[in-house]
């Protein structure tokens, strides 16, 4: 998906070695870029290419070291009554 950069959203990119990140966003008449360098842990970063929405707390989650992206939800409960 082709977004403009200076849409009201927050791009984030990692490198290839999963241990920096970038933020970037535009505000009125330029970028603001934060810059996040791991020592020895790696961010954990989807494997495909695609464009993903997080919420701020998702993007809390990721800068923190959560896997965000392999995490499996609660299996669905199913029932007929309830007693």
């Amino acid at each position: 998906m082709d977004l403009p950069p200076n849409m009201a959203a927050l791009f984030v990119f990692c490198n290839r070695d999963r241990d920096k990140i970038k933020l970037l966003c535009w505000e009125r008449n330029g970028f603001i870029v934060w810059y996040k360098r791991l020592e020895k842990q790696r961010f954990r970063w989807p494997t495909s290419r695609e464009t993903v929405s997080l919420t701020g707390q998702e993007l809390n989650g990721l800068l923190d070291g959560f896997d965000l992206f392999n995490n499996k939800p609660y299996s669905p409960v199913h029932f007929s009554s309830v007693t």
